[in-house]
């Protein structure tokens, strides 16, 4: 991993909740931003700036991930997503996250990552699927 990513490196992105990101078990008038579609966009604004420091071959791949959703977002509303590098150790990059809505802070959290190497993480994934099927 190159050492240019440290702490305090952030990254921010905004986007309108659409219909795909938003639950719909409550009907049409409660639909909402659901939690599922929040941490994954929280993954990938995490992933976006890992990747901006990582040599081709690598990515990289969640470990954790503690959000408290604390607010709910209209479909429609924008969201941004803030992350921000608070630790790296080693292939581990630990962020807090932090996610708005035009009235309210809708999340905060904590989110880890690692770094892995593409090719031997599809070994180790193949190695696994022929355990799997030999068993």
């Amino acid at each position: 991993m190159s050492k240019e990513l440290s702490v305090g490196a952030s990254k921010t992105r905004s986007f309108l909740v659409d219909r795909d990101r938003t639950i719909d078990f409550m009907g049409e008038e409660a639909r909402v931003y659901a939690t599922p579609s929040l941490v994954r966009d929280i993954e990938h604004a995490c992933r976006d700036l890992i990747f901006e420091h990582v040599p081709d071959g690598e990515d990289s791949v969640g470990m954790t991930v503690t959000v408290a959703h604390l607010a709910p977002t209209l479909l429609d509303m924008e969201v941004t997503v803030v992350v921000t590098v608070t630790e790296v150790d080693g292939r581990k990059i630990t962020f807090d996250v932090e996610a708005r809505d035009p009235v309210d802070t809708i999340c905060k959290g904590r989110h880890e990552r690692f770094v892995v190497n593409v090719e031997k993480t599809k070994q180790r994934l193949l190695a696994k699927a022929a355990k799997v099927r030999d068993s």
